[in-house]
C-alpha cells in the first residue's frame, strides 16, 4: 500500500512564500505526483504535476511562475515552493500519486495525503 504524507502548510501573509513537502512510501518505483488543493465550498483542483524523473512539469494556469515542484527519489519526497502567495491560494493541499496515465484529473490519482493547510492573509 502506498502511503502518502504532506506538511509543510502554515499561515502565511499574502506575498509570502511557503514549502510544502510530501513523502511518499510503500511504492516500487517514483510515480508521477501531483498536487491539489480544494477550498471550502469549491472543487478539489489541480495544481501541478510532477513526472516520475522530475524531469517534466506541468502547472496549472493559476500557479504559474509562482509555484515550483521538485522531487528528490532518493529522500521518496515531493516538494512544492510556493512564491507570491495570494489569499486565493487558500486551502487544503493534497499530494497525490499517479500511476495511470492521461488527464491531470482527480480519477487518474491514486494515493492521496491527509492534505496539509496553507491559509494566505491579507
Amino acid at each position: 500500500q502506498v502511503h502518502v504524507v504532506e506538511s509543510g502548510g502554515g499561515l502565511v501573509q499574502a506575498g509570502g512564500s511557503l514549502r510544502l513537502s510530501c513523502v511518499v512510501s510503500g511504492h516500487t518505483f517514483p510515480p508521477s505526483m501531483g498536487w491539489f488543493r480544494q477550498a471550502p465550498g469549491k472543487e478539489r483542483e489541480f495544481v501541478v504535476n510532477i513526472n516520475w524523473s522530475g524531469s517534466e512539469t506541468y502547472y496549472a494556469d493559476s500557479v504559474k511562475g509562482r509555484f515550483t515542484i521538485s522531487r528528490d527519489n532518493v529522500k521518496n519526497t515531493v516538494y512544492l515552493q510556493m512564491t507570491s502567495l495570494k489569499a486565493e491560494d487558500t486551502a487544503v493541499y493534497y499530494c497525490a500519486t499517479k500511476q495511470r496515465p492521461g488527464r491531470d484529473v482527480l480519477r487518474n490519482y491514486d494515493n492521496w495525503g491527509q492534505g496539509t493547510q496553507v491559509t494566505v492573509s491579507s
